[in-house]
């Protein structure tokens, strides 16, 4: 994909390289609209007069909508005036990208909009009410777009992101009530402003409040929150560093970082004032440094069986204090005094999906933990001060891409709630990584915004090599691919465009999809049956709550209403093979064991044809070869850190094993059978941050199909003629935030 770095050179009402001036239609500079202030001639949006950092497409683009309020301005019109004829990018999404980009500096939503409207297949529409000034001050300099070197994010939410091809989400759980009341929320001021070539990784606010740690692609980082100086940690070549926590002494940090063949992360610390980094801990990750500076709360294990460790300040005396074999543990926190600690807690249990997300608090001196709060919806990132435990709340249909900030008042004496939650924030993105001053006054956070889209990829004409995939989905919502029509001419795929997760036909050249499952109902994972004339599907209850059971329905691509086949707890895939085969497989977790069962899709069940023991079964990946003679299985890193790169073929007819290794990559990230049967379509992603496609030979052997740095790569489904591939991949923009005197 050609870079966007010189793309922003476009003219705009005026808007050009050699004197960076937009003038409205009616020859006016300043435009007003609530609480923003839009100045044409520096290219400035300011919030109560406070400058909002935006970058120059997305300004142009608030620029055209502004000069025709309440007008249709068409995604053609957008491109002709922001991409001339002879720039060569991918346009569908960096357009997407880049309104996007300007929702977040308005704290706008797609899904309920104030300012930006999408008009379904035709662009946008300005909502708001609009005035026109002169300017009050006119800076000399507009603020121009970074010339670093941009790579891409691996975000560590993908993890959560690839749901149902490698089971549910690490915090998705049952519905448990907590008391919440909706107060006014606080003004939210951006602390980094990166474009989404180069997204925030991590981030923490210092002790007193008054400094930054973040990292990026280019680099690590300590930033003064007040004035804005940024200065680089200085660090060895190729170390790269992810900080996490602060010292109290305000000097030194602790990082995560990958160093040498484990791939797996440890921690470090770091110095704001030079030196080399010094290793705590060989492995370890979201650290967090008691009050006084002497000892060190972490996390330890793969992701989804994990366990909470102590250890002193220089790395020394590590033990473990809380976890069991499928405990899913967050963001360990200090109390103020030290003698507790507060963590996110995820409870497995077998023969159901995701985890019950609750906050406990353990006292240190008794072992004695209490439940502070349980929420179906609560996120992966906490923090305690001011005697609040501050939380994330994932927001409900048709808002639930996003997540906002809550806290509770807790009783010193019982660790209970102290009344009700009252929410900090508004606004669209997802929250990660809490950190607040130990006066309450300031908290951080970094918001990412994570966009999943199908992508469609023709082979070239020997089948060697993929050409550059295409963006199919041009919604602003999450699309997963999952399979082709018989006649390789549409794709279906899972989205959640109406709030709740449909199921939808489209070809590549087309604009908008063909509806084939709606309703309240989740329905995922469509497949066709062996002869092609239907799909078969699961269909999970509003919400995922595991306590119901999961159905499995027909349909046919002919039309007509659905079918149930069968119904259960613990599905986790299905998927058939091609005539002459007529073998359908459904897999279904049960207790520690991942069981592959038959099933006919005109009259259900079968029998067990294999299963895989493990202390954690859903976190495996499977794909069923054409003529349904071999289960390729892998076991997904994104779901166990500890995971080998490593792909075992079952043999269904001769019940024989054996075992593929992926020598010179780290890990599989997901597994699907190529067209013809003779190689595997593997994603993967390096610790550097490339993610790859590869094509795996039944040797072992592979070779890379697409490689990115500047998005995630999904899976990939091959279209039944091999000629094409629709594949999963995301983008995002990531950055960190603050509210104040919470």
């Amino acid at each position: 994909m050609t870079s966007l770095k010189n793309a922003g050179s476009a003219k705009l009402h005026g808007f050009d390289e050699a004197n960076t001036v937009v003038v409205s239609g009616n020859g006016t500079q300043v435009i007003q609209f609530g609480i923003f202030e839009a100045d044409l001639r520096t290219g400035e949006l300011r919030r109560s007069g406070a400058k909002v950092r935006l970058q120059d497409q997305p300004f142009q683009i608030l620029a055209m909508l502004l000069d025709r309020p309440g007008k249709v301005i068409t995604r053609e019109e957008l491109r002709t005036r922001l991409w001339p004829a002879d720039t060569f990018v991918d346009f569908d999404h960096s357009l997407n990208a880049a309104v996007r980009r300007l929702r977040d500096a308005l704290g706008d939503s797609a899904e309920n909009p104030r300012f930006v409207e999408t008009v379904a297949r035709r662009g946008y529409r300005f909502l708001a009410p609009v005035n026109w000034t002169a300017p009050a001050v006119l800076p000399a300099v507009a603020t121009g777009l970074s010339d670093h070197t941009r790579k891409g994010w691996l975000a560590s939410a993908a993890a959560v992101l690839v749901l149902f091809g490698l089971g549910v989400g690490v915090f998705l759980g049952r519905r448990a009530f907590v008391p919440t009341i909706t107060s006014p929320p606080l003004v939210e001021r951006r602390l980094t402003a990166n474009p989404s070539e180069d997204p925030v990784s991590s981030a923490a606010l210092s002790l007193d409040g008054k400094y930054l740690a973040f990292s990026d692609d280019t680099g690590t980082y300590v930033r003064q929150v007040d004035t804005g100086e940024t200065h680089a940690f200085v660090l060895p070549a190729g170390f790269k560093a992810k900080p996490v926590c602060w010292f109290p002494d305000g000097t030194h940090v602790v990082a995560t970082s990958v160093a040498g063949a484990s791939n797996r992360p440890g921690l470090w610390r770091l110095s704001t004032i030079g030196g080399n980094p010094r290793k705590l801990s060989e492995e370890g990750r979201e650290a967090a440094v008691s009050p006084d500076g002497s000892q060190i709360a972490f996390l330890k294990g793969g992701i989804n069986s994990q366990e909470v460790w102590l250890m002193s300040a220089d790395g020394q005396q590590s033990r473990k204090i809380a976890g069991e074999i499928g405990d899913l543990f967050r963001s360990p926190v200090w109390s103020a005094d030290g003698k507790e600690i507060g963590f996110l807690r995820g409870v497995y249990h077998p023969g159901e999906y995701g985890v019950v997300p609750q906050i406990e608090i353990l006292d240190l001196r008794t072992n004695e933990r209490t439940v502070v709060l349980s929420h179906a919806r609560l996120g992966g990132a906490m923090a305690w001060a001011n005697g609040q435990i501050i939380y994330v709340l994932d927001e409900p249909p048709p808002s639930q891409d996003d997540s906002n900030v809550w806290a509770v008042k807790i009783d010193p004496r019982t660790r209970k709630p102290f009344g009700a939650g009252r929410r900090l924030t508004s606004g669209p993105g997802q929250v990660q990584y809490l950190s607040g001053a130990a006066d309450g006054k300031r908290l951080a956070y970094v918001k990412q915004s994570l966009q999943q889209d199908v992508y469609v990829a023709r082979f070239d004409a020997n089948g060697a090599k993929l050409q550059t995939p295409r963006l199919m989905t041009l919604d602003e919502r999450q699309d997963l691919p999952w399979a082709w029509t018989p006649d390789s001419k549409q794709v279906l795929f899972g989205s959640d465009r109406d709030g709740s997760f449909h199921i939808f036909k489209q070809a590549p050249d087309q604009i908008t999809p063909e509806l084939l499952v709606g309703g309240k109902e989740q329905s995922m994972l469509p497949r066709l049956t062996p002869d092609g004339k239907d799909i078969v599907y699961l269909q999970y209850w509003p919400g995922f709550e595991q306590a119901q059971v999961v159905r499995l329905f027909r349909l046919s691509l002919s039309g007509g209403p659905p079918a149930l086949v069968l119904e259960g707890r613990g599905f986790t895939n299905l998927q058939c093979a091609r005539l002459p085969s007529t073998l359908c497989l459904y897999s279904q977790v049960v207790e520690k064991r991942l069981i592959f069962f038959s099933f006919d899709p005109m009259r259900g069940e079968g029998q067990e044809v294999a299963h895989v023991d493990d202390d954690i079964p859903y976190a495996y990946n499977w794909s069923l070869s054409p003529d349904g003679l071999t289960l390729a299985v892998a076991k997904s890193q994104k779901m166990d850190l500890l995971a080998k790169p490593d792909i075992r073929l079952l043999s269904l007819a001769g019940h024989t094993e054996r075992t593929i290794s992926l020598k010179e990559w780290p890990a599989v990230s997901s597994v699907d059978w190529a067209a013809d049967g003779k190689s595997l379509l593997v994603s993967t992603a390096t610790s550097t941050g490339t993610n790859a496609l590869l094509s795996v030979d039944l040797t072992g052997r592979a070779r890379p199909l697409w490689e990115q740095t500047k998005m995630v790569v999904g899976w990939a489904i091959p279209s039944p003629d091999g000629r094409y591939l629709a594949l999963w991949q995301a983008s995002g923009n990531s950055n960190v935030w603050m509210i104040e005197n919470f």
